[in-house]
């Protein structure tokens, strides 16, 4: 695909969501000074304009091939962006919190797309391992949330004793104590996943339809559950 500088300030200014925006500080390339620009990241593209209504960006810094890490500069919380060889510009950035340098450094270190080629290959070997049969079990779902009593949970994992036969008489001695409070039983269990899929067995799916198939499921319980949460 072939770029120039229209299509790049098109993307850099377009209405889709950035996977991060906000203001850092550059070091400059000749000079020593810093300059507060405007960032934002794009993919694997890092933009940054003079201020946040500019429509054209100053410049582009494409990141593959790169590291992110912290060092020391005039500037508080300073991380850089360095490249691979010798006559490579390394790119000293600040943030204005410590909260905002942790926020974007991860957000720098997972842009490129070495880093998803990595992750989509681990997660096509563990779909195969999970195949072949010999992948770790899948983690349980999560029960929801117990009843909250000031603040605490109440609920308990013991379940409640069943009332035995009333006694014939009262027994001697003092008084028994009173029994505790019966724990409150946790909520049902979901129902069982189906073994095959929408469209044909799990087995013969590809990644990609297992992913938009376990998305449609995520979708539809955050959807019931916000219907839930909006219920008195």
């Amino acid at each position: 695909m072939k770029l120039n500088e229209r299509s790049l300030a098109f993307y850099a200014t377009c209405d889709a969501p950035a996977d991060n925006a906000g203001f850092l500080y550059k070091k400059g390339g000749r000079h020593a000074a810093y300059h507060r620009r405007w960032f934002v990241l794009r993919g694997n593209m890092l933009f940054y304009f003079e201020d946040a209504a500019s429509r054209e960006p100053v410049g582009v810094i494409i990141l593959e091939g790169c590291t992110v890490e912290l060092v020391e500069a005039a500037e508080e919380f300073a991380f850089a962006v360095r490249f691979a060889g010798a006559r490579a510009r390394t790119y000293v950035l600040a943030a204005e919190s410590q909260a905002a340098m942790e926020g974007w450094v991860k957000a720098l270190s997972r842009a490129s797309f070495d880093y998803l080629r990595l992750v989509v290959r681990e997660l096509e070997q563990q779909l195969a391992a999970v195949r072949a049969g010999g992948g770790p079990v899948p983690p349980r779902r999560p029960r929801a949330l117990p009843p909250k009593e000031n603040g605490c949970a109440v609920w308990s994992a013991e379940t409640p004793a069943a009332p035995g036969p009333a006694p014939a008489g009262p027994a001697p001695g003092p008084a028994p104590a009173p029994s505790p409070r019966p724990g409150l039983e946790p909520p049902p269990l979901p129902p069982r996943r189906r073994a095959s899929a929408p469209n044909g067995p799990v087995d013969s799916a590809s990644f990609a339809q297992l992913h938009e198939w376990y998305g449609q499921e995520v979708r539809a319980l955050r959807s019931q559950w916000l219907r839930s949460q909006a219920q008195p």
